[in-house]
């Protein structure tokens, strides 16, 4: 297809049918790069009453800094993949101590942030600055695969990333890429999806029963209930001691809880 007929498409839909978000209006970098880490694995609608309260909660990088992890694990419980809160608190932290409470403007000077990839990187400098960075997440691939590789399977991103760097608004990345975006998610609703035929493409694992359902009802009782031993933790989430004792082992090590004398708690990073 060519380049131009395939922007004219994109925009033409975007015209009609953009979505509309809160972090999409005016919101500084700060609120960006919070809406990036919650919509990592997280649905759009699920994301907006907790982004709005972050922002009320948090302005600043420095605020988010100063909070304790329990206090931010409270405000996150519902999102699921705790890791990415403890992550954003350290991403507040070394903003504020290390870049005068400025988030950085280039992929570049992100990656090195805790808890930020690739597309995370690309993504924040792209919406947060309008910088032309190439990335790629579920709905950009999509809208790709709709396109270009109709008659193909196991797609390599590596395939996909000259299109975008091609396609690209220089002018205008943030609208391009919003735009791009909601293509996609809303190409999802009405054909197969296309990320099926990605190289890349994985079913999540099931939920329920899962390790991380484990993990998460730990962090979700020690933040309500307060501290613990892993029987009474056993106790109080429904799970065998034994698996109980491997997912406080993980969140350890993770910096995600504490132990002391044989009782666990939120940990204090």
């Amino acid at each position: 297809m060519d380049t131009g007929e395939f922007r004219a498409i994109i925009y033409d839909n975007y015209e009609k049918s953009g979505r509309s978000f809160p972090w999409r209006k005016k919101t500084g970098p700060w609120g960006v790069l919070v809406s990036e880490f919650m919509l990592q694995q997280t649905q759009t609608e699920r994301v907006i009453p907790y982004w709005n309260r972050w922002m009320q909660l948090w302005p600043k990088p420095a605020d988010l800094a100063k909070a304790t992890l329990e206090e931010v694990l409270r405000e996150w419980s519902g999102l699921g993949y705790n890791r990415r809160a403890r992550f954003l608190k350290e991403c507040g932290r070394v903003i504020a101590e290390e870049h005068n409470g400025r988030v950085p403007k280039t992929p570049e000077k992100l990656l090195p942030l805790p808890g930020i990839g690739a597309y995370t990187a690309g993504a924040i400098a792209c919406f947060a600055y309008n910088y032309p960075a190439v990335f790629i997440e579920t709905n950009i691939r999509a809208s790709v695969l709709h396109f270009y590789f109709q008659d193909r399977r196991d797609v390599k991103d590596a395939e996909i990333f000259p299109i975008l760097d091609e396609a690209m608004d220089r002018e205008n990345p943030r609208k391009w890429y919003y735009a791009l975006m909601d293509y996609g998610a809303a190409l999802k609703k009405i054909t197969p999806n296309p990320n099926r035929r990605s190289a890349h493409y994985t079913k999540q694992s099931p939920f329920e029963g899962s390790f991380r359902q484990i993990r998460g009802r730990i962090i979700r009782s020690l933040v309500s209930k307060g501290p613990a031993s892993a029987e009474e933790l056993a106790s109080r989430t429904g799970t065998e001691t034994p698996d109980i004792y491997k997912a406080l082992e993980a969140l350890k090590n993770e910096s995600m809880v504490a132990e002391a004398e044989g009782v666990y708690r939120i940990g204090n990073v």
